[in-house]
């Protein structure tokens, strides 16, 4: 006797389900720009290559000038660990303080101490430069005063021809006639026998107008530089808006 075949026994079609999306495909969204999609498979070395220093990270710049890394850290590894601190910051770290990085040895402590000095001598000793006759020729060489977060307050040293022979910052922080005193604005200016100077700082708020203590501060500057035979050419305000020129404003 055959038995009869029992509807539970019977074999139930499984719908198959269409196939997810590969892990690779997930990491990129769909919408992305294909020369962002290029970007982030680039490496340090090549996106420098394709895009130059200003589109690297500080964390990518800092794995470049490490070069390499050690077993158990990249480099890629050690430039994000190093980037949680401030440029200017680890520009003020000493040798010893470098080496108590993990993965940072004396040799790559020493080439990142160097690195930063490079920089804050082409920073605060600029080369000589063609004479200086408006604000339109002090704005390139202040330029990364546009970006600072504090109000920085430069003096610029130049020759009896205008050239400039030095810059100098006078002090950091918020600009009020205590914090910049003439002893601290001049006395560069002597050391170098400077003919003239140029008075530079930046307004971090990105608005160049000046301040009715900019106005004060600059007029007690003009006197004490007609006292002691340095001319104070002109004050220029730096700021992310624009640039103001005491003397083309006749403020001077």
């Amino acid at each position: 006797m055959t038995p009869r075949s029992s509807r539970r026994d019977a074999a139930v079609p499984v719908p198959r389900q269409a196939p997810g999306p590969r892990p690779a495909d997930a990491a990129a969204p769909a919408d992305a720009p294909p020369e962002e999609a290029i970007a982030r498979t680039l490496r340090p070395r090549e996106k420098l290559c394709a895009r130059g220093t200003a589109g690297l990270s500080d964390a990518e710049l800092l794995a470049l000038v490490l070069g390499s890394g050690t077993a158990l850290r990249s480099a890629a590894r050690v430039g994000r660990l190093l980037a949680r601190h401030r440029p200017r910051e680890l520009a003020a770290w000493s040798s010893a303080r470098w080496l108590r990085v993990p993965g940072i040895g004396p040799a790559r402590g020493a080439a990142l101490a160097a690195a930063f000095e490079l920089g804050r001598r082409a920073a605060e000793r600029p080369e000589a430069c063609p004479a200086i006759r408006g604000p339109e020729d002090v704005r390139p060489l202040v330029r990364d005063l546009e970006r600072a977060r504090k109000e920085h307050f430069v003096v610029l040293l130049l020759n009896a021809r205008h050239e400039l022979q030095g810059r100098e910052t006078v002090s950091i922080g918020s600009l009020n006639a205590s914090i910049v005193h003439p002893r601290e604005v001049f006395q560069p200016a002597i050391l170098h026998s400077a003919a003239s100077i140029v008075l530079v700082h930046n307004h971090p708020s990105g608005d160049p107008e000046p301040s009715e203590e900019d106005l004060s501060i600059t007029k007690r500057l003009v006197q004490v530089g007609d006292l002691v035979g340095i001319g104070v050419l002109d004050h220029i305000i730096v700021a992310a808006r624009g640039t103001v020129s005491f003397r083309s404003r006749q403020l001077l």
